[in-house]
């Protein structure tokens, strides 16, 4: 089913669903967040905010580590367009048993890389239990990495009705997109993003986000992406011992099975009165500093927004000046304090309450 409507409708919730204390959890893409903002180190966060509600709907780049994905059997695999449409009252999730999975891989020059991508789908399939059929593209797109001037990670696709004839063929039978593509980057980007020590951001991530807004959008399906490696002198890199946050990279020849589990059970896109809508969110947890759709559309639902100073990041907004109803702004130092906020919520206790010193009670005059 192609994406209907048009991106920027917005549909302003009527109340607020509280049988459940359901969150949603952004680290965005391509910005260089301290916490998340590399390997799927955002993992942990997961794992901790997931802990303290009901449901947690995430996007792949918070999880997305690779060969691992420890997102909880709580959590909610998103798209993050798709997530920004749900925010926005677009569109409702449905929960699903399971994805059938239609697996796209470019045609790779060496072999060796396409099989292993067969490797790691069969390896999935005898692990998580996945359906899941590969494609091999032999008409190509072509994507490249870049970084805007703000030192956000951006970049170009070229060729993308290529991709869109494929799934045109082939989509109609399956209920979740995964692919592995080329994305071209300048030769030393590896060498610098591993073994130095800098605060560069994570090449691949803009890229990726560009490719699987654009597929989500055309053909409201759950979609992921994993990079795919130009070469074998490129994998092969001895990077030695490297950041923590960068590790899963390290450890990993295909990038893929963290998508595959993701698209597992990844919910099925939805008319808003159909399963979970934006009636259902009780908060959203964010890096501090980024302003979004996701974070604009939180502000006019009147959802809670959480932002943690601690994952700094390139974005340089101050959440205080938007027009946000009190209380429905949480400024905290790190996610530990997030979900202390998040249980307060869920509890119906006052902030200041649990906070001192205490002003004295207001008399109204």
């Amino acid at each position: 089913m192609k994406g209907t409507g048009a991106f920027f409708d917005f549909h302003r919730r009527e109340y607020e669903n509280m049988e459940k204390f359901n969150a949603v959890l952004i680290i965005p893409t391509g910005i260089g967040a301290e916490l998340g903002g590399h390997c799927g180190d955002g993992n942990a966060v997961a794992r901790l905010v997931a802990s303290a509600c009901d449901t947690l709907i995430t996007h792949p780049n918070v999880v997305n580590a690779s060969d691992i994905n420890e997102m909880t059997e709580n959590t909610l695999y998103v798209e993050g367009s798709i997530l920004t449409r749900f925010l926005m009252g677009q569109i409702g999730l449905e929960r699903v048993r399971s994805n059938k999975i239609l697996m796209l891989m470019d045609k790779h020059p060496d072999k060796f890389f396409n099989e292993e991508i067969i490797n790691a789908v069969s390896s999935a399939r005898v692990t998580l239990g996945i359906d899941c059929d590969v494609v091999e593209l032999r008409n190509t797109i072509e994507s490249r990495s870049e970084y805007s001037n703000s030192g956000r990670a951006t970049g170009e696709i070229m060729h993308l009705e290529k991709l869109f004839d494929t799934i045109e063929k082939y989509g109609e039978n399956y209920d979740a997109l995964g692919l592995s593509t080329f994305i071209k980057v300048p030769s030393d980007y590896h060498k610098k993003y591993f073994l130095k020590d800098t605060d560069m951001v994570n090449p691949w991530g803009g890229v990726e986000a560009m490719l699987t807004h654009s597929l989500a959008e055309m053909f409201n399906m759950p979609c992921a992406h994993s990079p795919m490696m130009t070469s074998r002198d490129i994998e092969i890199f001895e990077c030695g011992i490297v950041d923590p946050r960068k590790a899963p990279e390290t450890a990993s020849i295909t990038y893929l099975h963290c998508i595959l589990k993701g698209l597992h059970k990844a919910p099925r896109i939805t008319s808003p009165d159909k399963g979970l809508n934006v009636e259902n969110i009780s908060c959203m947890i964010i890096s501090d500093k980024c302003v979004g759709l996701p974070t604009l559309a939180c502000l006019k639902q009147g959802i809670p927004v959480i932002a943690v100073k601690e994952n700094r990041n390139k974005m340089k907004n101050n959440l205080a000046d938007f027009p946000f109803e009190k209380g429905k702004l949480f400024i905290v130092d790190n996610y530990l304090e997030a979900v202390g906020v998040m249980n307060a919520l869920k509890a119906g206790i006052s902030i200041e309450s649990v906070r001192r010193p205490i002003r004295k009670t207001r008399i109204l005059k």
